[in-house]
């Protein structure tokens, strides 16, 4: 290759990054207006669902970047979201001032990642999945030790003010949880589209050579697990605002392992697949739930999603275990788009 040729290859290369750059804005700027769009079609009860899908949204874009992309298994998401719904709670019980609770929520739940980053940091596999799996325990027992400040099992109501206008209730909760969303997207996607996710994936992949290459590992793994639970302390700060309430039966273990599952079903490492992964969790246990009450059973509604998640599962790990972000149409179907 000539020097010419090397020259036009590094310009091209440099014009596509920069076209790059811009690709997760369109997207979110078009995924926004696709959201208003839908809040005044949809029925109040879709729109609730729509709100819930953007609030695990959050959770599951963090949780599928540590443990996609770095290779951490955490059980205890659940726990660090009601880490920021309680906080949320607490700041409006005293000052109902939203957004400035809302980033509050985010910053106490930060600085917990932060603290159980730095223990994470040094184990692997299965300690690790047993460490995060001891705080999913821990934290609920805390309200009913500490039931003064958390009311114990009944929990607490978060006091909210009235939408602004005569917008309706669940179309401003649409706004406000896919506005978390859309700007948890964003961030991340350039955050993984940087340095830090070369980073992340060097670690991930062989921590050996990541030292070897000057990655810092230990400080890689802290900061992932840092952002991650900055995410999930947003989402749980959004889920107190759908509630508008809190409790401990809100954010069970097996919250936990759903949202394990359902970012390993949308596709682990990949932004696509936190989104599948949030509108699965929303749609099976709703199926689950018409199942349910059609068999005319309470008690079959929590082993029926259970049930539904782990079938999919098989069934997405069998057809395509990259999850189904990775599924690509056959060349037959995509040349018979093109002709179309």
């Amino acid at each position: 290759m000539t020097i010419v040729e090397r020259l036009a290859t590094t310009t091209k290369n440099r014009q596509k990054s920069r076209q790059n750059r811009f690709v997760p804005l369109a997207g979110v700027l078009v995924g926004a207006a696709v959201i208003v769009v839908l809040t005044y079609t949809l029925p109040p009860f879709r729109n609730y669902q729509l709100a819930t899908i953007g609030a695990y949204l959050c959770v599951t874009a963090g949780l599928t970047v540590l443990t996609g992309l770095n290779g951490q298994l955490s059980l205890g998401h659940g726990a660090l979201m009601a880490t920021g719904a309680y906080t949320l709670a607490l700041w409006q019980d005293r000052f109902n001032l939203l957004l400035p609770g809302i980033v509050l929520a985010v910053v106490v739940t930060t600085l917990a990642g932060g603290v159980i980053g730095l223990a994470a940091a040094r184990l692997r596999g299965p300690y690790l999945a047993g460490l995060t799996l001891a705080v999913a325990v821990v934290v609920p027992s805390i309200t009913s030790t500490f039931d003064n400040t958390f009311n114990s099992d009944q929990g607490l109501s978060v006091a909210l003010n009235p939408p602004p206008g005569v917008i309706p209730v669940e179309q401003w909760q649409v706004w406000i949880c896919w506005a978390g969303a859309l700007l948890t997207v964003l961030f991340l996607a350039y955050l993984v589209r940087g340095r830090f996710g070369r980073d992340m994936r060097a670690v991930r992949d062989d921590e050996t050579a990541a030292k070897l290459a000057g990655v810092g590992v230990a400080r890689t793994q802290v900061l992932a697990f840092v952002v991650s639970a900055a995410c999930a302390g947003l989402s749980g700060a959004l889920f107190a605002v759908l509630a508008q309430s809190v409790s401990p039966g809100a954010f069970p273990l097996t919250l936990s392992l759903f949202l394990v599952m359902a970012i390993v079903i949308g596709g682990l490492g990949r932004l696509t697949g936190a989104l599948i992964g949030a509108f699965l969790l929303v749609a099976l246990p709703s199926v689950a739930q018409s199942i349910a009450e059609d068999a005319g059973s309470q008690h079959l509604e929590g082993n029926l999603a259970l049930t539904f998640f782990g079938v999919v599962l098989v069934v997405v790990m069998l057809a395509a275990p990259g999850g189904l972000a990775s599924m690509k149409f056959p060349r037959k179907i995509r040349k018979q788009k093109g002709q179309e």
